[in-house]
């Protein structure tokens, strides 16, 4: 047809997922955050550089992928796992980005664990959606996310989304992101942003 996009012929394949790890076995791909990849992000930047010299450097969170052509028609398909763990009172979190192409959509299902998807428009709307196992966060177009675990084990969770969505971490970088999540006085609060931090 005159206009469409060519997209790869594939074999039909599959991968085993080990859902308590968040570990897919095949992966080709495998992205570690760690404490130093998260300077920038936390309110309390002094939190984060004293909770590096007395862990080291722990892992943040973890992307498995076996990638598919980033083409349109293709499925990207990861589980990422979110470790516990807080930044002065602030939970453990994902960098949180926009799509490139923003009108594409992405799908969260938890497996293990529980926690948050914080969003975000560039009009200023926000929006939060639990997590836990058997729950699914749909994140519609337009809107960034992040993932916050509010629980004591690793937040595990499947994603799904356009293989050609890609990813803009920049404007997240530039902007910051209008709300947190603390635990304070036992409680969880989410809250607006105070501008320190991404």
């Amino acid at each position: 047809m005159k206009g469409r996009k060519t997209t790869t012929f594939l074999q039909p394949f599959s991968v085993s997922i080990d859902l308590e790890k968040a570990e897919m076995l095949q992966a080709k791909r495998h992205l570690v955050r760690k404490a130093s990849d998260m300077r920038g992000y936390y309110a309390d930047e002094a939190a984060l550089e004293r909770l590096m010299a007395e862990q080291g450097d722990p892992v943040h969170y973890e992307v498995f992928e076996t990638p598919v052509p980033e083409e349109h028609g293709h499925l990207m398909y990861c589980t990422s796992s979110v470790q516990p763990g807080r930044v002065g009172d602030e939970y453990f979190m994902t960098k949180g980005h926009y799509h490139e192409h923003t009108e594409a959509a992405e799908i969260y299902l938890g497996l293990r664990g529980e926690g948050y998807v914080l969003m975000k428009t560039a009009d200023g709307q926000t929006a939060f959606e639990r997590m836990a196992r058997g729950r699914m966060v749909y994140v519609p177009p337009y809107w960034a996310h992040r993932s916050v675990n509010t629980g004591s084990e690793p937040m595990v969770f499947f994603c799904v989304y356009p293989a050609d969505a890609g990813h803009n971490y920049g404007d997240i970088a530039q902007e910051g992101f209008p709300m947190r999540a603390f635990l304070r006085g036992g409680n969880l609060e989410i809250v607006p942003s105070t501008g320190k931090g991404r």
